[in-house]
This record gives structure tokens, sequence and C-alpha cells, in this order.
């Protein structure tokens, strides 16, 4: 890995820390061969601090370090993208990242139908929306549903048609976020069994 630090004052090349998991980006800091050389032998994420004028590992004080993962070096050899474990807040004010943001895994489309699951839930009685009129039947209609969905499921994994297994997955897979939904859980929280089992 050649990282050019001729390019920069005093030879500091920004690093962007990402979460590993999350893929949330967590903060922003300044490394100096030296602290590149740091972090890979402590495998502690380690930045050269401009205010102290000297090397800076995350989490020195609070104990929030960031974990090394990987380390790679943009197109230009200027630029450093850290994946990192946090072991706490990330952000000095106490905040998950330097944006105040929480660091949530997103599911891409999968987060948006979610959100738009739990907005059609609430709307009232006799609405024209497929959602709202399956949470107006209750659990026991939506886990039928889903039932459903998984034979058709299986019975067009044993077809050679791809498109009406696709269409079936899908139908499978919205009606499984609506019974989430509908036991007050959400995709974060089946991760997170997983991840509980992943060794």
């Amino acid at each position: 890995m050649h990282i050019d630090y001729t390019k920069y004052p005093e030879g500091l090349v920004p690093a962007i820390i990402q979460d590993t998991v999350t893929k949330n980006v967590l903060m922003l800091g300044y490394m100096n061969e030296e602290a590149v050389s740091k972090t890979k032998a402590s495998q502690k994420v380690t930045f050269y601090s401009r205010s102290k004028q000297r090397l800076w590992t995350k989490g020195e004080e609070s104990g929030h370090f960031l974990v090394l993962q990987s380390m790679a070096v943009d197109c230009d050899q200027d630029a450093i993208l850290i994946q990192a474990t946090p072991m706490g807040p990330t952000c000095h004010t106490g905040t998950d990242t330097c944006w105040g943001e929480i660091n949530n895994s997103n599911f891409g489309f999968l987060s948006t139908l979610e959100n738009t699951i739990a907005q059609r839930r609430t709307e009232e009685k006799g609405s024209t929306s497929y959602v709202a009129s399956l949470f107006e039947k209750g659990i026991n209609k939506i886990a039928q549903k889903v039932g459903e969905e998984a034979v058709e499921v299986v019975i067009e994994a044993k077809d050679t048609n791809d498109d009406l297994f696709l269409n079936e997955s899908a139908d499978l897979l919205f009606h499984y976020l609506l019974l989430l939904q509908a036991k007050g859980f959400r995709l974060k929280d089946i991760e997170a069994v997983l991840k509980s089992r992943h060794k």
C-alpha cells in the first residue's frame, strides 16, 4: 500500500473512518506516516492531532477505541479509507458519529420499504392502502399471508421460471417485513440475532 504524503502540508493525509459492519462514516482525521505505522502495529486507529501536535490514538482517554479491520488507499494515493469497529461513541460529544448520526445498519431500499410500511400502518381505517388494510385485519391474517407466500416460493423454486421465482420471493420478503412490524420488530433485530450466532 503506497501513500503519497508529499501532496499535503506536513505530510498529513485525510483518513475517512467507516464502520466495518454498518458502512456508516464515523469521522475524518489526518494521518502521517508514523500514525499509519502505529495504527497497523497496534490495530487501534491513530491519527496525527493538529491541535495537540502529536500522535493521538482515538480512545486513548475515553476507551472508545476504533479497532482496525482494513485500510485502503484511493486511486490518487492521497486519501485513506479505514474500516474499523468502534468500541463506543466515536465523537467527543458522545454521539456515534462526528455528524451526530446514530450508527445503525442501513439495508438500502429495504430500510426505505420498512419506513414506508410503518407510515402506511398508521393510516386511518378505510384507507385504500394494502398495508393499512392488512394491519387492520390483524396479525393472524398477516402471518397467513407470509405462509401463503412461502409456499409459493417453494413451488416456484422447483420450477424453471426465474421471473416467477423472484416475484414470489419479493412477495414473501414484503409480507415478512409486515409481520416483523406487526410483532414490533425490524430487520435490525433479525440482524442482531444473526450477529450473535456468527462465529
